[in-house]
C-alpha cells in the first residue's frame, strides 16, 4: 500500500500565520489525522478545527486518535518517550491503513514547525520502518513559536555577533558555558530559569503566542520571575493547558 503523507506545519495557533504552502498542501487530502488529547485540551483542538474549517477543502475528513497515555515523571525519560512514540506510531499506522485508500493522501497538522521539538517525523520514520506502508513523505515548514515570540515582543533573538541556543526546560541547567548568552527555551513546565538564571538576566516570556489568548511578560528574572509563575499557573487553570516559550538573555557585564 502506497500513500502520500504530508506533515504540515501550522504555526503556533494563529490561523493567519498559516503559510500559502501549507494551505496548498491541505488540498487533495483524503484524511487529516488528529490526536485527541482529552477534554482538558478542547480549546487546543478547537484551534486546529478552525484552521481546517478555514483552509481545508469542503467535506474534508478528520480522523481523531486518542493519544496513548504517558508517564510524565518516568525513571528513564528517554525510554518512556520512545515507548510513547512507538505507541503513537502503531495507532497512526492502523488509522492510515483503515482510512486512506491505496495511492491516497493523508496529513498531520503540526503546531509550529515539524522540525523543531516535535515528534511527528520520528513517528513517521517508525511507521515506515516497522510496517508495510510505502510512504511518500512531504514536509511543509511552519512559523515557529520561537519566531512568533520575538515578533510579539518586537525584539531580535540575539545581540550583534552573539549565538542563539535553543533548548528545553529539562536541559536548561546543562547548557554549556558560553552558550547561554541567548537561550530560547521550550517545554519548560517547571520554569527552570528560576533556578539557573541570574536575577539580572533578561527574560521575554509568552504563552499562547499569536492567538487571542496571548500573554506576554518581559523584564529581568529578578523583577518578573514570580509574576511569570503566577500568570502561567492562572492561565493553565483557566484554559486547561498551556503552550509557552521564552527567550533568556545574559546581562551585559
Amino acid at each position: 500500500m502506497r500513500i502520500t503523507l504530508r506533515v504540515i506545519g501550522i504555526g503556533p495557533g494563529n490561523p493567519r500565520q498559516i503559510t500559502l504552502e501549507a494551505i496548498d498542501a491541505m488540498a487533495g487530502v483524503d484524511a487529516f489525522l488528529v490526536l485527541d488529547k482529552g477534554a482538558d485540551k478542547q480549546s487546543l483542538a478547537a484551534a486546529r478545527r478552525e484552521i481546517l474549517d478555514r483552509y481545508a477543502p469542503d467535506g474534508h475528513r478528520v480522523i481523531e486518535i486518542v493519544d496513548p497515555p504517558r508517564d510524565r515523571h518516568p525513571a528513564d525519560y528517554d525510554a518512556e518517550v520512545r515507548r510513547w512514540h512507538a505507541a503513537r506510531a502503531t495507532l497512526f499506522a492502523e488509522a492510515l491503513t483503515a482510512t486512506v485508500p491505496d495511492g491516497g493522501v493523508a496529513a498531520f497538522l503540526v503546531w509550529g514547525d515539524p522540525a523543531l521539538y516535535d515528534s511527528t517525523l520520528r513517528i513517521v520514520e517508525d511507521i515506515t520502518t516497522h510496517t508495510d506502508l510505502d510512504i511518500a513523505l512531504e514536509v511543509i515548514p511552519g512559523v515557529t513559536s520561537a519566531s512568533a515570540l520575538t515578533a510579539a515582543h518586537q525584539i531580535l533573538a540575539n545581540r550583534i555577533g552573539e549565538s542563539i541556543h535553543i533548548t528545553t526546560g529539562r536541559r536548561l541547567a546543562d547548557t554549556p558555558a558560553g552558550a547561554d548568552t541567548n537561550q530560547i527555551v521550550m517545554l519548560d513546565g517547571d520554569l527552570a530559569f528560576r533556578h539557573t538564571a541570574d536575577p539580572a538576566d533578561h527574560i521575554w516570556w509568552g504563552a499562547y503566542v499569536g492567538t487571542d489568548d496571548e500573554i506576554l511578560v518581559a523584564g529581568t528574572v529578578g523583577e518578573v520571575g514570580d509574576t511569570i509563575a503566577e500568570v502561567r499557573a492562572a492561565a493553565r487553570q483557566r484554559l486547561g493547558w498551556i503552550m509557552d516559550i521564552y527567550l533568556l538573555r545574559k546581562a551585559v557585564d
